[in-house]
């Protein structure tokens, strides 16, 4: 019943669903992979979110659920509560600006809710100084949702299938593994620009220019979706229209 999973069967889009880390145990349901690496990552504003194991093995499951994919084309989603934290933290950290540059109302902070969000994310930058590569940011101050997406990135491109990315989260994850592999980004398209703070700043270190700008703020993979069908219709315009001189168009100024 989800907004994403209304759109893609409108656009006939198969949809999977990866339990990367949910504090609960799901019952097994078409569509939906168990890879939880752990109830919920570690609290990073007191140290690493993930052990380097934790996180090579979140990229390793990335990689292996795109392997197992059909198709010639990534759309790339993520719902949870609290993400926008580790996306914030990541693009302070890898892009070199200050977190409060980059951190929004989430799921609806007021201001007061803002700044003492943008308080904690320093303490996790300052607790986790030392993280500075691109692998040592990911385990710090990301999320197993995140490092799962850094890997499904990376084998895409390898794979040469399109990447359609979502938001600010997504496009963290982006981030990470165009630092890891700067290639990624030729497979790289951004679906729209969302209404959270940080994503203008962060498409902006990805030299990235999104399809669609609707104030979007609802995550799932659901601008992904939306903007689909504007990829159909460039791909028939390239196959299909004719040409001035297939179609016998006179141009004399």
């Amino acid at each position: 019943g989800a907004a994403v999973s209304v759109l893609a069967r409108q656009h006939g889009i198969a949809q999977t669903v990866v339990d990367c880390g949910v504090r609960h145990d799901f019952e097994s349901a078409p569509g939906l992979i168990s890879h939880k690496i752990a109830p919920g990552t570690a609290d990073m504003s007191a140290g690493p979110a993930m052990t380097a194991a934790q996180c090579a093995q979140a990229i390793a499951n990335g990689i292996d659920i795109v392997k197992r994919l059909p198709g010639n084309a990534l759309l790339l989603g993520e719902m949870g509560i609290g993400n926008t934290s580790p996306a914030s933290c990541l693009a302070a950290r890898l892009g070199g600006i200050d977190v409060g540059e980059v951190t929004g109302a989430g799921t609806g902070l007021d201001a007061a809710g803002i700044a003492r969000k943008t308080a904690v994310l320093r303490e996790a930058l300052a607790a986790n100084a030392s993280a500075t590569e691109p692998l040592d940011a990911l385990a710090a101050l990301g999320g197993f949702e995140i490092a799962t997406m850094v890997g499904s990135v990376l084998q895409a491109a390898a794979e040469r299938r399109v990447i359609v990315v979502d938001g600010f989260i997504a496009s963290s994850a982006v981030l990470v593994a165009a630092r890891l592999s700067p290639h990624v980004l030729q497979r790289c398209v951004f679906a729209h620009r969302s209404d959270e703070r940080g994503h203008a700043r962060l498409l902006q270190m990805l030299a990235a220019e999104p399809l669609l700008d609707m104030g979007l703020r609802v995550g799932e993979g659901s601008g992904a979706v939306l903007a689909w069908p504007l990829l159909e219709s460039a791909c028939r315009i390239l196959n299909e229209m004719a040409s001035f001189e297939s179609a016998g168009v006179s141009d004399k100024g």
